[in-house]
């Protein structure tokens, strides 16, 4: 049975017995920020089971997409890991209990297959509940009329639920399927592949209390409504019911297995080191493809580094079983063949995920071709040294320097028998990120503990954002809290900087791309400024306030008051995104999708998805079309629907973001229909102008536009109307003129550029002859060592070295090192004739004496530097002395 038939059954069973189906979240698309990608099938189902949010259904089913990373090295290595895999999954949120999901499941397991179920042998089945479940127990018999001995009682660690955290928790109960005595032995329930766990059957009946581990907590006692969460791997069904031993065998993963057997010209099955290396290929290829498929595109942080090492370790597989050329192009075609049955999108997205994919895997190429080199430089080195470590700053040296990442490095390194200073490494890595993000961490509340912002919404629920239709009300201070540690304070004095939640707000909390308000929170002879808004738990809005006068205290009445200039300006430039993006997309097509955005007051970043950058004259007529709809004069408007009506309207989804049921779509009049929870202007009009500034490239397949809104564009272009002015006078043209004037001027001075570099190199060589004639005798080697003249370029010096070595005798070996001063430091060229080469004399090899090391080429002709310039004297000598 195919592995979509498999999970179009498991739906379609579920549905029949009166379950919502539920479509599969992206895997980005979470609301926990300690996860980066949806790991569970229950992942989007968690404010429901909190109690946070209210469920739209009593029942629930899903098949969701998973992507699990932290034992990425295990990949192929086992029968069990994967990264990315299908969770089959019914929910009941305070309907049915142990008896209904008992017996859903195991109707659907054990149906014949020509009535719609999986038809398993009964025989060959098992449970295992947790070992003090009675009432599961005596389910199974009266429901699945299994006998004790098919019954098996197993503890906490195994067959009891929780989140890890305070919350719901309860006994689980497995459906296991016997694989038979080649698998392990008879009734050894820790032999995974022998008695292989089918189905996870959650009762979330209890309350758990703090605790650490899986066994370490107290039961507090019943949770109000009793609720049932289960898991069925796809993968794992799908090799048990195709008889295969794998999840690299079903058929959504084989064939891209096979395919890349065909390319390297291995054997599936001969070797295990090979096996391996096609496993991770196999599974990686169709991970990256469905990452990408969601949104997801490589960089070098979160989500986007995820998909890189995915992408690269797949790359490297493919080179290390003998495979030189690019091979995304013959693998994720195969990828896409397997998955589009279940997921048409993917085929229908093809050629954006493609491109994202193929340019990586060439910039990885590209990596691979400079970083190996500087790598193996590296270790070898260190094993001349009698080293066991490669350095934390050398890898750190690859990684950010070179885009070669750690992983590889350490595979490479424990390759040739070295271990990596990974503690060194780490640190200049936290570091470097510490400087880049310590403010913005700070701003956004990163370093408290989120659950004391989870208290808060549970004493006073909801927090109600106001300031669509209001941007000044009152209010009551609901907490008070420290921003360093997140502590409950009863009162604030002057100067102190607080957080404080507020039972509503207009206050718009940054999100979306759009910058938070400011503005006042006055509380009866006190006031604050409002510096930041956050929410850092759904449901949550919290001020960043500064106390400017007066004593604050919590469970006061105060007055919010929004700054409304800053607010208009900010709606400005979040209109005139969704206006850049529709624009975008008429002219390059649906897939210039965006990819991150930012709206602050009278400006705009818009990030978009696209191959290659966009040409001068489509941003031309991208800014006039915008500037047409504002003259339109459209209405903006927003309005409540649901996702599905949303979609059916045309309106505009982002990739990687979560929506529920019940949307807010942003409308320019006609011409644009977003999903939005942002502010925006009243009309297309009050966005007055829009002046594109420039487009370039922020990584791989990922172009940015940054604009001005408003007075800030039409400042921009009063200033450059004076500067054009300006110039006009200074040309003595016309105004039109400025831009042919100004590159004949270009073009003149580059002209005048070239005939000086040419009469420079002139006066460099032109002495060859002379320098060439004062070679010397160095053991039977012609050498000849002089220092190129002041101000001589690197290109200079490299030709001086070269028509020297041209000036002496062919028949003897012959040497010339040539020295340049340049900005204090000096730099070395060594050339080396033929003969000299025959004597096994190379111009490499002397240059990294000399320079202990560093430097580099060829053996006829090699460079480096970076040495104090007073020691350029001492090079010609050492490269004099290094010759045999």
């Amino acid at each position: 049975m195919k592995t979509a038939e498999i999970r179009r059954r498991f739906l379609a069973h579920f549905a029949d017995n009166d379950h919502t189906v539920v479509p599969s979240a992206p895997l980005p698309a979470i609301e926990d920020p300690n996860l980066l990608f949806i790991n569970a099938g229950m992942v989007q189902f968690v404010p429901y089971f909190l109690g946070q949010r209210t469920p739209p259904w009593p029942r629930a089913t899903s098949v969701q997409k998973c992507l699990r990373t932290p034992d990425i090295d295990e990949v192929g290595k086992t029968t069990r890991h994967g990264t990315f895999f299908q969770m089959n999954g019914n929910f009941s949120f305070g309907d049915y209990f142990k008896e209904g999901a008992i017996r859903l499941a195991w109707e659907l397991v054990t149906k014949p297959q020509s009535e719609g179920g999986y038809g398993l042998d009964e025989s060959m089945l098992y449970a295992s509940v947790f070992h003090t479940d009675d009432e599961a127990i005596a389910l199974w018999k009266k429901v699945a009329g299994l006998s004790d001995d098919r019954i098996v009682r197993l503890g906490m660690k195994e067959n009891f639920w929780s989140m890890g955290i305070p919350g719901p928790c309860g006994p689980c109960s497995e459906i296991l399927i016997d694989r038979g005595p080649e698998f392990g032995a008879d009734r050894d329930w820790d032999a995974g592949d022998r008695y292989l766990e089918l189905w996870n059957l959650v009762f979330m009946q209890y309350e758990r209390g703090p605790g650490t581990g899986k066994e370490d907590f107290e039961i507090l006692g019943d949770l109000p409504a009793k609720n049932i969460d289960t898991g069925m791997g796809l993968e794992r069904v799908a090799f048990v019911l195709q008889d295969v031993n794998n999840m690299y065998e079903i058929d959504e993963v084989k064939p891209i297995l096979d395919r890349a057997v065909e390319l390297t010209g291995r054997r599936y099955g001969v070797a295990e080191p090979d096996d391996v290396r096609l496993r991770v290929i196999a599974d990686h290829v169709r991970s990256g493809l469905m990452l990408i498929g969601d949104g997801v595109t490589p960089s070098n942080e979160g989500r986007g580094y995820v998909l890189r090492r995915i992408l690269r370790r797949a790359v490297r597989a493919v080179r290390l079983l003998g495979f030189e050329e690019p091979a995304f192009p013959h693998l994720f075609p195969v990828a896409r063949d397997g998955m589009a049955a279940s997921y048409p999108e993917i085929a229908e997205d093809f050629g954006r995920i493609s491109q994202y994919a193929y340019g990586e895997e060439e910039a990885f190429l590209a990596t691979l071709r400079s970083g190996t080199t500087i790598l193996d430089t590296a270790i070898a080195q260190t094993k001349a040294s009698g080293g066991a470590s490669l350095g934390g700053d050398k890898a750190f040296q690859l990684h950010d320097t070179y885009g070669f990442p750690i992983d590889l490095t350490l595979e490479i390194a424990a390759e040739q028998g070295l271990a990596v200073d990974e503690e060194g490494f780490r640190r200049l890595m936290a570091e470097q990120r510490s400087r880049a993000k310590a403010d913005a961490q700070a701003r956004k509340s990163g370093h408290i503990d989120r659950s004391v912002f989870r208290a808060v919404l549970e004493d006073g629920g909801n927090v109600e954002f106001t300031g669509y239709q209001e941007l000044a009300r009152e209010s009551r201070i609901r907490a008070l809290l420290a921003p360093a540690d997140g502590t409950m304070l009863v009162t604030a004095g002057e100067g102190a900087m607080i957080d404080l939640v507020l039972d509503a707000t207009p206050f718009y909390a940054e999100g979306g791309g759009q910058q938070p308000d400011l503005g006042t929170i006055t509380v009866g002879g006190g006031e604050l400024e409002i510096v930041d808004v956050q929410s850092p738990v759904p449901g949550v809005i919290v001020h960043r306030a500064k106390v400017r006068r007066g004593e604050i205290r919590a469970g006061e009445i105060g007055f919010a008051e929004v700054d409304v200039d800053r607010r208009r300006a900010v709606s400005r430039a979040h209109t005139a995104t969704h206006l850049v993006h529709q624009t975008m997309r008429n002219f390059l097509g649906e897939s210039a999708t965006q990819a991150g955005s930012l709206n602050a007051p009278g400006r705009l970043r818009f990030d978009f998805n696209t191959p290659g950058a966009v040409a001068p004259s489509v941003l031309r007529d991208v800014e006039q079309q915008i500037n047409e709809v504002l003259l339109r004069d459209l209405e903006v408007r927003s309005f409540i629907t649901s996702q599905q009506e949303a979609m059916r309207m045309g309106a505009i989804a982002l990739f990687g973001e979560k929506y529920g049921d019940q949307v807010r779509v942003v409308e320019v009049g006609d011409y644009a229909r977003e999903l939005c929870g942002g502010t925006h202007a009243a009309r297309s009009s009050q966005l007055g102008l829009v002046k594109i500034l420039h487009e370039a490239s922020i990584g791989a397949g990922v172009r940015r536009v940054e604009a001005l809104v408003g007075m800030d564009a039409f400042s921009h272009l009063a200033r450059e109307h004076l500067l054009v002015s300006r110039l006009a006078e200074l040309f003595r043209v016309p105004a039109d003129q400025v831009g042919d004037r100004v590159e004949q001027t270009v073009a003149a001075l580059r002209d005048a550029e070239k005939e000086l570099e040419q009469l420079r190199a002139q006066l460099v060589v032109g002495g060859a002859a002379a320098i060439a004639g004062q070679a010397v005798d160095v053991r039977g080697v012609a050498f000849v060592g002089a220092e190129a003249p002041e101000g001589a370029s690197s290109g200079d010096v490299r030709t001086l070295a070269q028509e020297v070595r041209g000036k002496l005798d062919p028949a003897r070996p012959g040497v010339v090192a040539v020295t340049a001063r340049s900005g204090g430091k000096a730099s070395l060229v060594v050339a080396v004739n033929q003969a000299a080469r025959e004597r096994g004399v190379g111009a490499a090899d002397l240059v990294k004496r000399a320079l202990s090391g560093r430097g580099g080429g060829s053996p006829e002709l090699a460079q480096g530097g970076g040495v104090p310039a007073a020691e350029a004297t001492s090079l010609i000598n050492a490269v004099q002395q290094g010759l045999p």
